[in-house]
């Protein structure tokens, strides 16, 4: 299969995202031309690291390039505080210098611990994202937010810092939990439900074969995100004005859904911007923005696929009591959060997404009491 470039044009920072198989084992020849020395740090987690850590430095040491791995626990706990500086302390003990180039060999949490070690280290070093999740190769991976979390919310600590190249190997995709695919088909979706209402019916009749393995489509859902998110980064990159915000359908109530459930594996970052995506277009219904027929079409394929739609159904048999007012402090300690307003991305319909802080925190309260009780 061909491999399909989208390039992601920025001002003295552009860079390529390559998608396609096999790409870890040409990591090395593909990023050659790119790096400032010989010499890489590849960070990975725990789970990656067997299945994918010694092909990867195979692959730059056939192209003469000396790579040495650090490998951080799996999971958001390698977002906190005390794990950032474990990293950072583990990365100095190599003795890089500012021409070293970190790679990140993971899912989200690894890209976004690595571009943000990448954006401190030394003031800043160059680093490369090699994302093994469908979520991180659509979402996460492109357009350089990085960051930590802390306990007043998700990725409140952290800078915009571009990798250098992104390489999505979909090959990797095959080793993938159907509940990790799942998660990052929420992310694909969600760019049909901002601006792209005929890419939202190409979801709604090939979701299933995306999920299910299909090459072809898989690469084309892939390509698309990424043109998506690229097309918007290139034009908001450091989210100064709303269009960059738009990406964030979804967040606001998918990061309380996380914050609620202590950012663990009861709830994956993708499945809590499904039901995210779900309530919202449900807020939007409430209070007369968009036709009730779009809202339904979002929980119905998202339902279809298998991703949560009703809060009932996260945690399996350990339902949990959910509570409005909880949700709505979480929401408050929200990134996006103005002058004490909370800030939603909203809908007109499919694909016809838009910023709102002026939403009614009565018609707020009912919508989450009514998702609570569905």
């Amino acid at each position: 299969m061909t491999v399909r470039t989208v390039p992601v044009n920025l001002a003295g920072r552009s860079y390529d995202i390559l998608i396609g198989p096999g790409l870890i084992d040409r990591a090395g020849e593909l990023s050659a031309g790119l790096l400032a020395s010989r010499r890489v740090i590849i960070v990975t987690d725990e789970t990656v690291a067997p299945l994918y850590g010694a092909r990867l430095v195979a692959a730059f040491e056939r192209a003469g390039i000396v790579a040495a791995t650090v490998t951080v626990p799996a999971g958001e706990s390698s977002k906190e505080f005390a794990a950032f500086g474990a990293l950072m302390n583990t990365l100095l003990d190599r003795r890089p210098d500012r021409k070293t180039t970190l790679v990140a060999l993971g899912g989200g949490v690894v890209g976004d611990l690595t571009g943000f070690a990448a954006a401190s280290l030394l003031r800043g070093v160059d680093f490369i994202q090699i994302p093994t999740t469908l979520l991180a190769q659509v979402d996460s991976s492109v357009g350089g937010k990085t960051g930590i979390n802390t306990p007043h919310g998700k990725n409140l600590i952290g800078a915009f810092y571009q990798p250098r190249l992104v390489l999505a190997d979909t090959d990797v995709l095959d080793t993938l939990p159907r509940r990790e695919l799942l998660a990052g088909y929420a992310e694909v979706a969600k760019y049909g439900l901002i601006d792209d209402p005929t890419f939202w019916e190409w979801c709604e009749t090939n979701g299933s074969a995306v999920l299910a393995g299909d090459a072809v489509k898989r690469t084309y859902a892939i390509e698309q995100s990424c043109l998506s998110k690229a097309r918007i980064v290139a034009a908001d990159e450091r989210e100064t004005t709303d269009l960059r915000a738009l990406l964030n359908l979804g967040h606001t109530f998918g990061h309380a859904l996380e914050a609620e459930t202590g950012f663990g594996p009861e709830l994956l970052h993708g499945e809590a911007v499904g039901s995210g995506m779900v309530m919202a277009f449900d807020l939007s219904v409430r209070i007369g923005l968009c036709p009730p027929a779009d809202a339904a079409r979002v929980r119905r394929h998202l339902g279809e696929v298998g991703l949560p739609v009703r809060l009932r159904t996260i945690g399996g048999d350990n339902r949990r009591n959910w509570d409005a007012a909880r949700l709505i402090a979480h929401m408050r300690g929200d990134k996006k959060a103005e002058a004490g307003k909370l800030t939603f991305i909203l809908a007109r319909g499919i694909g016809r997404a838009f910023v709102s802080r002026e939403v009614d925190e009565t018609a707020l309260h009912a919508l989450l009491d009514s998702a609570i009780a569905a």
